[in-house]
């Protein structure tokens, strides 16, 4: 199945000398994911993730903000088309024909055209289990910096163990792009907007704790409680993913609040359903190493045997792909690089992510599949059946793929 009967001509495209602010006023419009940036020739996309993440002044030229994004061709692999969008971070990507851009293709599009495909599926399968929440007194300016200390787009606030309400973090870009003016007032020290924290320093007299910016400020001390979005949309570990997208389009959002019993336990969101489109087939398990030159002390082959380990571990788990990243720092040890293994395991109960730090690749891969035999082990799980999957089941969820 390819992407040629999605491909939009119809999208926002701005010249790379055009101001922040004017970029601010796109994004107003929700069915906006990101606008391609088009001087003499093609320069890439500017998201709503880059323009929330960090601060910019109203006159900056998005020229400066440019991703550079795979280029797709229009009989692209809608598998391959999901899977460049999840490794680049971008819910738009272009498309060209011949060396000329002919259009864009969305999450949006993707995720309408493999929907109804989708109901041999269910949330649990996909689902983020690694929650993050907000109390509904914590401050905007902290939910801010929450957005940008864990990467993440989604946080739910939760209430005696009851999702309340959803903060995005496209609902903010407004609020990051603002001028920046001497301050009056105000003690030095404290934290920023982003909750980051201010250094005193002597002889200063402004710009500190307590110094106020007018309106701005005044929204940033605001509790979540007064700008989140409620009531928030759930949904049950049981439903597909087909409902799943439904509910989504329903609500013009990107994602529901996964409960059990009334209590969140994870988010599913429309990065995860792409993920799963990415899924290899029963007996054909997908083990997928990102820097593989840095698998030093140990092959490729001993890091599916670790995989394949896991089959089996939580009483008729199965594993349904992994993706392992590994990632170099600066810090060594006797000449061996410190490595950060992150390991992404989809089980037919539910998504499991671990983190290991180690000298060298086999001790990073170690210490993160550890994390990983600890969840299986103590994590619940939720509506999930325990009868092997059929082959009924696998060409209804995957048959479309083989088309052609």
């Amino acid at each position: 199945m390819d992407i040629a009967d999605i491909v939009s001509e119809d999208y926002v495209e701005f010249p790379p000398d055009t101001p922040v602010s004017k970029l601010v006023g796109a994004f107003d419009d929700p069915a906006v994911r990101g606008v391609v940036v088009h001087g003499d020739a093609f320069e890439g996309i500017v998201t709503r993730r880059q323009l929330a993440t960090s601060h910019h002044q109203p006159n900056e030229k998005i020229g400066s903000l440019v991703w550079h994004v795979p280029r797709l061709a229009p009989d692209e692999d809608i598998r391959k088309v999901a899977q460049l969008m999840i490794d680049s971070d971008a819910q738009i990507l272009p498309v060209f024909d011949g060396g000329e851009q002919v259009g864009v293709v969305t999450v949006d599009a993707i995720l309408e055209k493999v929907k109804p495909f989708l109901d041999a599926a269910t949330v649990a399968e996909a689902y983020t289990r690694d929650l993050v929440t907000l109390d509904p007194e914590s401050t905007f300016g902290e939910a801010l910096h929450v957005f940008r200390t864990q990467r993440i787009t989604h946080l739910p606030v939760v209430e005696d163990e009851t999702a309340i309400g959803m903060l995005s973090l496209y609902d903010v870009t407004d609020l990051t792009v603002r001028p920046e003016s001497q301050s009056k007032g105000g003690d030095a020290g404290g934290t920023d907007s982003f909750g980051g924290d201010i250094s005193a320093s002597t002889g200063r007299a402004h710009g500190g704790f307590g110094a106020r910016e007018g309106e701005l400020a005044r929204i940033l001390d605001l509790p979540v409680r007064d700008v989140m979005v409620s009531p928030v949309r759930t949904i049950s570990p049981d439903a597909t993913l087909e409902t799943a997208v439904e509910e989504m389009f329903a609500i013009d959002g990107s994602s529901l609040v996964v409960t059990a019993d009334g209590r969140p336990f994870g988010v599913v969101t429309k990065t995860d359903v792409l993920d799963s489109l990415t899924w290899e087939a029963g007996g054909n398990r997908s083990v997928q190493v990102y820097g593989t030159d840095l698998l030093d002390d140990v092959q490729y082959e001993d890091v599916v045997a670790m995989v394949e380990k896991f089959d089996d571990r939580d009483h008729g788990m199965s594993v349904l792909d992994a993706k392992i990243h590994l990632h170099e720092h600066d810090e060594k040890l006797r000449g061996t690089p410190l490595l950060l293994a992150r390991i992404r395991l989809h089980t037919d109960r539910g998504l499991y992510i671990a983190s290991g730090e180690g000298y060298g690749a086999s001790h990073a891969l170690n210490e993160a599949r550890d994390v990983l035999e600890r969840q299986i082990r103590d994590r619940k799980t939720y509506g999930v059946s325990k009868k092997p999957r059929s082959e009924e089941f696998w060409e209804k969820r995957f048959g479309w793929m083989l088309e052609e």
